[in-house]
């Protein structure tokens, strides 16, 4: 559809922006059917809002339409950093199977020049994409040419549509969106064996698996001690006890009493998904859009990178933010039941990256979440999680300071590349496991410490924050309103949050806690305030300068906050929390 009409300003009198607004709703009505109100592109609304068609069109004359939103995801065309399918832009003559190998032959390409790191030859300096590696190189995936060629082998004999690659990968994609067992895979495998005997299927799932082993999908499982003080890891793998708690059991357990108590913990390189998210030339494209495409409007946040704390980051290291292809990270965690089951004691803990530099309708999407950690039960980490963290930390640390060379596939060039993580996003629960910072207690805001607003409720046994008046503008007439509030008038102004000197100066004094069951747990001294020990994520560089380092996730604060606070407001029965059983806490935090 032709989009230079979205550019016309004179829309009232002008017929081909007429003819434009008609083909762009006939379009997503065709897209809605069942429904008559569609999301509205104007200037104003830029898709936040639904209204019905009518409506929509005196938006797009009146308001008119958002020039910047050239891809129509939201009302039927394809999102182009989503499609499941890769370009071939360059037909392959030596490729007999062209036709059918849904260009599977790409994706391997790709792979192939990014499995090849030969400094001298590829590194900052080659350009060109048809360049092909030396045979000295060396492979990194060892499986790569058996890729190649089950890529190239017909499913069947007469089959002129699916390869045997292309038949495992789309069979593994279902049982990963159907939930299927391994047991249930099998046996459909066993069933398509015998229905076409001819066909080239995998013998069972750990066969096709060689493709996950192929594309270098793997993780390392290292041992926990019992009391989760320490990990069986690098300098501390060759030692027979615990260097924290010096317990005997410190090696790999065989009894199966033991082998249940220790845990294992499951580390995903990040690496390696860092390097993918540049082997394809779309994607690695959508890795600039942060800094090529966005539109930089200072009266919309759309993206991340429209925060303040952001551009504040691009300002403090420059160095970093001058290549717009190094990753801005999210951390996200928090824990949940495998079995489904509560009276199952057992939980685990999913550490999960996201990468910002894709676009907001792509960057949290499944394809492009990367799972670095999974710390199994029976219980939660709780305050120990540091102890867990410390391959991600360490792996962060060196992708900040050495980085990592990487073959940019859009570009047709190595670099190296760079990461930062720039904050954690959580429940209120697990910020103050990531933080450190107990959120109990009448400190309970990290922000303001010992200028957070506390009251003791004596008939609900809990502490309720109050003060909020602080934040009002000094002259505001709330200030001096007594009756409305707790009967006194607000004088007070802003706090100011602890940063810097005076915050590493409280983390100076709890620098001594020790990690660990084994370790005794004293009662916190009034110098330490509600600080629970020196978070391992300040051994980041970079750490103490970010202008917000924790955020409490959407979900919890929609669902929990909301929830109670409209229950209240209209007595909903069983949801208010006017009562003194079930007082509500209120916390502020920015």
């Amino acid at each position: 559809m032709d989009k230079a009409w979205m550019r016309i300003e004179d829309r009232l009198q002008s017929n081909e922006y007429a003819k434009g607004v008609r083909q762009f709703l006939a379009m997503a009505q065709a897209n809605t059917p069942g429904s008559n109100h569609i999301r509205c592109p104007c200037r104003r609304c830029r898709n936040r809002s639904f209204y019905s068609i009518p409506t929509v069109e005196d938006h797009l004359f009146i308001i008119g339409i958002d020039p910047t939103y050239t891809e129509r995801i939201f009302h039927g065309e394809d999102d182009p950093f989503l499609d499941a399918t890769f370009s071939d832009e360059e037909a392959d003559d030596a490729s007999a199977y062209s036709d059918y190998i849904d260009d599977v032959d790409k994706m391997l390409d790709d792979i192939r020049h990014g499995s090849f790191m030969d400094n001298s030859a590829r590194y900052e300096g080659n350009a060109n994409p048809n360049y092909q590696p030396s045979t000295s190189y060396t492979p990194i995936n060892l499986n790569l040419e058996e890729l190649v060629a089950d890529a190239r082998h017909p499913l069947y004999p007469s089959c002129d549509k699916i390869s045997k690659l292309s038949f495992i990968v789309k069979l593994l994609q279902i049982k990963s969106i159907g939930g299927w067992t391994v047991k249930s895979f099998d046996m459909v495998i066993k069933l398509l064996q015998a229905a076409f005997p001819n066909a080239l299927f995998p013998d069972s799932y750990n066969d096709a698996r060689r493709l996950q082993r192929g594309l270098g999908f793997s993780y390392k499982k290292i041992h926990v001690c019992l009391n989760d003080c320490a990990l069986v890891w690098k300098e501390n793998a060759s030692l027979n006890e615990c260097p924290k708690c010096n317990a005997s059991r410190w090696t790999v357990c065989t009894s199966k009493q033991r082998r249940i108590l220790q845990r294992v913990l499951r580390y995903f390189p990040l690496k390696p998904h860092l390097q993918r998210l540049f082997m394809s030339k779309k994607t690695a494209q959508a890795m600039r859009w942060h800094l090529e495409a966005r539109v930089d409007d200072p009266t919309c946040m759309r993206h991340p990178a429209d925060s303040s704390v952001w551009k504040d980051f691009d300002h403090k290291h420059e160095r970093f933010s001058q290549d717009p292809r190094n990753v801005r990270l999210a951390l996200a965690s928090d824990r949940f039941n495998p079995f489904n089951n509560l009276s199952k004691p057992y939980s685990i803990w999913p550490v999960l990256l996201v990468p910002y530099n894709l676009p907001p309708w792509s960057c949290m999407k499944d394809p492009y979440t990367i799972l670095s950690l999974l710390i199994p039960g029976p219980k939660s980490p709780g305050n120990d999680i540091d102890v867990f963290l410390c391959p991600l930390v360490d792996e962060l640390k060196e992708l900040w300071e050495a980085g990592i060379h990487t073959y940019d596939a859009y570009s047709g060039q190595m670099f190296r590349l760079h990461a930062a993580l720039l904050w954690t996003i959580n429940d209120f629960t697990a910020y103050a496991n990531l933080s450190r910072w107990s959120t109990k207690g009448k400190m309970a805001c990290s922000s303001y410490t010992v200028d957070t607003n506390s009251q003791w409720l004596v008939h609900g046994c809990k502490h309720c924050y109050m003060g909020h008046r602080r934040w009002l503008p000094p002259n505001h007439i709330w200030r001096w309103k007594k009756n409305s509030f707790n009967g006194y008038e607000e004088h007070r102004l802003q706090p100011s949050r602890v940063e810097g000197e005076e915050l590493l100066e409280q983390l100076r004094g709890v620098s001594h806690v020790q990690l660990g069951k084994s370790s005794l747990k004293k009662k916190r001294t009034p110098n330490q305030l509600n600080w629970t020990k020196k978070s391992i994520f300040f051994e980041l560089p970079y750490w103490l300068d970010l202008g917000l380092r924790h955020n409490l996730d959407v979900m919890h604060i929609e669902k929990n906050i909301c929830d109670n606070l409209l229950g209240t407001l209209l007595n909903i029965d069983g949801k208010t929390k006017d009562s003194t059983n079930a007082l509500g806490i209120w916390l502020i935090l920015d």
